[in-house]
């Protein structure tokens, strides 16, 4: 009984509240949340015979004050005990909102860096996990920073390019994927 008489307030008080603004979203017009990755965005090597590029990425919605983005593409099935880096790019400007297909290999925007994944140098790696390991998961996030830059270089490792994020993180937002051999 008493939720009812303060329903009206509190209806009130949500629809104009901030909390019901668009919310920070990932999405990829060739990937699909919780489905296999294609083969076009699987690794070429280590006994994988995909396409290695990477997929096309939109998001919307960043948090206020975002001053640049960074996406990162990290596997945590990987048998290492660390997880396996996929992908890292920082420093995409505040204005961007979408990269193309294959765009680690194609161009990035300008001041942006790609740093060093666990195939052991900058740019997009695909899948390609052990044979017979099962379904592994690739995490795709866009983090929203704080910062309009990270003092990081193409020889960034995987453990320095998450600590920086973490530091100056708004805002993540993620899509993922699996993929099996």
């Amino acid at each position: 009984m008493r939720a009812t008489l303060f329903c009206p307030a509190l209806v009130a008080l949500c629809l104009s509240a901030p909390a019901l603004a668009d919310k920070f979203a990932l999405s990829s017009p060739d990937l699909n949340a919780g489905q296999r990755m294609a083969d076009t965005f699987v690794f070429k090597g280590f006994g994988c015979e995909g396409g290695n590029q990477s997929p096309a990425l939109r998001w919307s919605a960043p948090p206020a004050n975002t001053r640049s983005f960074a996406i990162t593409v990290y596997d945590p099935d990987a048998p290492t005990g660390s997880g396996w880096w996929h992908w890292q790019v920082v420093n995409l400007p505040a204005s961007v909102r979408e990269l193309p297909r294959n765009a680690s290999a194609d161009g990035l925007p300008a001041g942006a860096v790609q740093t060093r994944t666990d195939f052991g140098k900058p740019g997009y790696g695909g899948a390609c996990p052990p044979p017979g390991h099962g379904k592994h998961r690739y995490q795709f996030t866009v983090w929203a920073l704080d910062v309009a830059s990270l003092p990081l270089d193409g020889e960034a490792s995987g453990a320095l390019t998450g600590y920086m994020l973490r530091q100056h993180a708004l805002g993540q937002a993620q899509l993922t994927v699996h993929y099996s051999r």
